[in-house]
């Protein structure tokens, strides 16, 4: 049985912000309707910095989900034919389907500090540890994004569990992985660098269908 991601955070008051600028006759001005790739971008990285979802990103523009892409293409960030404007409609797309959530693990030793909200918009937990500790892949998948071209995560690396769940791990000190790696659950992929305070930490984030969803309701309770 296919599990569900959980409620999007924060949409009622996006809708009642929407319906306030719809009746007030102003426009909420949505992302840039381009984007021309950089080196070091993936799909996935660009997804993740524009707030969308790599699946209709892809779509978009007419590529597979685990596309290559190359320095200076120019990609779609909104569906052909729409306007860069969004405006309410009546109708909603149909929910992408969502797979059985993979077996999570802790991802690093040490205490949780709270959650977070990052610019992508991503919502995560800080764990406190030691510099230099290891950092482990909290589920089996496949890295398909390492480097520092995302705001406010620092060294960030994003692994690929299946099509419905991501996992990522920021503020690392050393990324001991390549992208394109397979990774098993509980392997090291990182050394724990420094957040916010320079204090040792580790920042972790689960994403569902390009969703945010809270660790804390995913992981084991701890004894």
């Amino acid at each position: 049985m296919a599990a569900a991601c959980g409620r999007p955070r924060r949409s009622l008051a996006l809708v009642l912000a929407l319906l306030v600028a719809a009746c007030a006759g102003g426009q909420r001005r949505g992302p840039p309707p381009t984007y021309i790739v950089r080196s070091g971008d993936t799909l996935y990285s660009i997804a993740w910095r524009n707030r969308l979802d790599y699946h209709d990103l892809a779509r978009w523009n007419g590529l597979a989900n685990d596309s290559r892409i190359e320095i200076g293409q120019v990609l779609r960030l909104t569906p052909a034919g729409s306007a860069v404007t969004p405006r309410l409609r009546a109708e909603q797309p149909a929910p992408l389907p969502v797979t059985a959530p993979p077996h999570w693990a802790w991802p690093a030793d040490g205490v949780v500090l709270g959650s977070v909200e990052m610019p992508s918009g991503g919502v995560g937990v800080r764990i406190g540890g030691a510099a230099g500790g290891a950092v482990r892949a909290a589920a089996a998948g496949r890295v398909v994004y390492k480097g520092a071209g995302l705001r406010a995560y620092g060294q960030l690396v994003i692994i690929k569990h299946d099509d419905t769940w991501l996992s990522a791990y920021g503020y690392n000190r050393e990324v001991l992985v390549a992208e394109g790696e397979s990774v098993r659950e509980g392997q090291p992929i990182a050394t724990m660098g420094e957040g916010p305070g320079k204090r040792p930490m580790l920042y972790f984030e689960i994403r569902c269908n390009g969703r945010p969803v809270d660790p804390r309701t995913r992981l084991p309770p701890r004894g």
